[in-house]
């Protein structure tokens, strides 16, 4: 009975770390104190593959499960413990009639704050609400924002909320079949706004030339913008006003270096209750104190589009090239 034990003990190890010679990921430690989250001896998983480009991971605490964007098939899939991987929706951002190329499907995924799900569409285009509830999903939607004064929006790609319901979102040109050269694009540069409680949308900067992944610090004081321009790869960070727009814009990182041996670049990010920045970009998810000091990274061997905590924050998942992957922490 003992021999068994080890066998499967064995077979175990085996199998984990097949699934990290697999993606090529390793944890880098630049400053052992990012082992007060990270475990030394933290495994990324392998959960599900074959996907076009995976984004948007949402976790679902009331449903246990995590939703997540595959951009080029237009659909959102769904990941449990029990059911593995399952289709969710379908369409999930583009909903015409008209056969197009380029980026169709929905990116960035969240929750309002009455438990709606809300995701940024790049083929249509917009911000939008899923009609239906949670448990029971219908590629119906409703238009959140979809221009700005008149001008249609590139491709929301990120979002996230404040404390307060306003909605923060950037507008890169991703999702347009010939990006920034696209004939359809209407606004002429790239911006990042807010929508608030009454529908009002507001440019709140059109200095990032490529503006992504996006997050709150902690306290609602801070917002961090990711871009993902290969030329200039870096975060910016900017204090909050009370009337909700940004101030004083300063560099937060500057990955733009790592980008010629690394794959990737500043995408999604998501913050821990520390005021951690976990934030995907050149090699995998870069870990950052709120200060900028990089502590280190999650080296996933692929290009790395975003990551999102489970609500206890004991688990971070990571949606990276064909993967969905998975990370126990402290």
């Amino acid at each position: 009975m003992k021999t068994l034990f080890l066998v499967f003990a064995f077979l175990s190890i085996v199998e984990c770390l097949a699934q990290n010679i697999k993606t090529g990921s390793k944890i880098i430690v630049n400053d052992p104190l990012i082992h007060q989250v990270i475990p030394k001896d933290a495994q990324v998983e392998i959960l599900a593959e074959g996907f076009g480009w995976t984004e948007g991971p949402l976790w679902l605490p009331i449903e246990n499960k995590l939703l997540f964007s595959d951009i080029p098939s237009n659909s959102i899939f769904e990941w449990t413990e029990k059911g593995g991987k399952k289709l969710y929706l379908k369409p999930a951002g583009y909903t015409g009639k008209e056969k197009r190329g380029g980026e169709t499907g929905s990116n960035g995924l969240l929750l309002s704050p009455d438990g709606e799900l809300i995701l940024c569409q790049h083929g249509d285009r917009r911000v939008a609400k899923m009609k239906a509830t949670i448990k029971n999903p219908k590629a119906e939607f409703i238009s959140l924002a979809d221009n700005y004064n008149g001008r249609k929006f590139n491709s929301p790609n990120d979002a996230v909320f404040h404390n307060n319901g306003d909605l923060y979102f950037t507008d890169p040109p991703y999702g347009l079949e010939k990006g920034m050269d696209d004939p359809a694009k209407e606004l002429d540069f790239q911006g990042v706004y807010k929508l608030d409680k009454k529908g009002k949308t507001t440019l709140l900067t059109k200095e990032i030339s490529r503006p992504n992944g996006i997050a709150f610090s902690p306290d609602w004081k801070k917002l961090y913008v990711g871009s993902s321009d290969p030329e200039k790869a870096i975060w910016m960070v900017y204090d909050v006003s009370g009337d909700g727009l940004l101030k004083n814009g300063k560099l937060f990182f500057d990955a733009t270096s790592m980008t010629k041996d690394l794959k990737g670049l500043p995408d999604g990010m998501k913050i821990h209750p520390n005021g951690w920045v976990f934030a995907t970009g050149p090699g995998g998810v870069l870990i950052f104190t709120p200060e900028g000091k990089h502590l280190g990274t999650i080296f996933t061997g692929e290009a790395t589009a975003n990551c999102a905590f489970n609500d206890e924050f004991s688990v971070l998942y990571i949606t990276a090239d064909h993967y969905l992957l998975r990370m126990k922490l402290k």
